[in-house]
């Protein structure tokens, strides 16, 4: 039988395997006594590894748009792997002067305020005025896997099928201030990619929701009456 391992790029070479994945090749037709035979490696997709992008290509994918480029290139942002930082700020550097010509927006306000439901809103109202809009929610993160717990993309479901939106949830990483410790370099790729408007959404569990002021042009705090 088959079997792939593959190791995730973060990992230090001189490391063993213990991050390392298996992927064996699997069986159809198997049942009932009946003998099963092994997937056709021409179908078999599971596991195969992403390309690997180059600087050129983070920056090209960005400039002319391209969502899944963009969110690969917010990930390589928010890495902590030393093989990341390096390359994130070579993207970076030569996005840099694409930036500044967006229109910066924090929202803030306690759990439950209807955040997520005014974004959705405006969001929706400027697209449909021909502007793109890029969404950047951040949201609590999990002990166990240090990912987002809420999705806040799942709750605008109208904004996230707009074609000139774009949506995307951040764990907050325990950051304090409502945003995460990348906060302001997202911006700068969304601004290199061609938004018109930044809206973004801070994590709203306290009074310390203020270090996205320094950050964006308006700062709207939404409450309940």
């Amino acid at each position: 039988m088959n079997k792939e391992k593959q190791r995730p790029e973060w990992v230090p070479k001189q490391t063993d395997d213990v991050f390392a994945t298996y992927v064996v090749e699997g069986v159809e037709g198997g049942h009932d006594g009946m003998p099963g035979q092994s997937v056709n490696d021409s179908v078999r997709t599971a596991g195969v590894p992403r390309r690997r992008l180059s600087t050129d290509d983070y920056v090209q994918g960005v400039l002319s748009g391209n969502r899944t480029i963009l969110a690969r290139a917010i990930t390589l942002i928010e890495s902590n792997a030393p093989v990341h930082m390096e390359a994130a700020q070579e993207v970076l550097k030569h996005l840099l002067p694409y930036t500044g010509k967006s229109v910066r927006v924090g929202i803030t306000g306690v759990p439950g305020a209807g955040k997520s439901t005014f974004i959705e809103a405006l969001g929706s109202i400027l697209c449909d005025r021909g502007r793109k809009v890029a969404v950047l929610a951040v949201d609590p993160s999990s002990t166990v896997t240090r990912g987002s717990i809420l999705g806040d993309k799942t709750r605008m479901e109208i904004l996230s099928r707009k074609e000139n939106a774009f949506i995307r949830p951040s764990p907050s990483g325990g950051t304090l201030g409502g945003v995460t410790r990348k906060s302001r370099e997202t911006m700068l790729l969304c601004e290199a990619a061609g938004f018109d408007v930044i809206l973004v959404e801070t994590i709203g569990v306290g009074q310390s929701e203020v270090a996205v002021r320094t950050m964006v042009d308006f700062f709207l705090l939404v409450v309940l009456t």
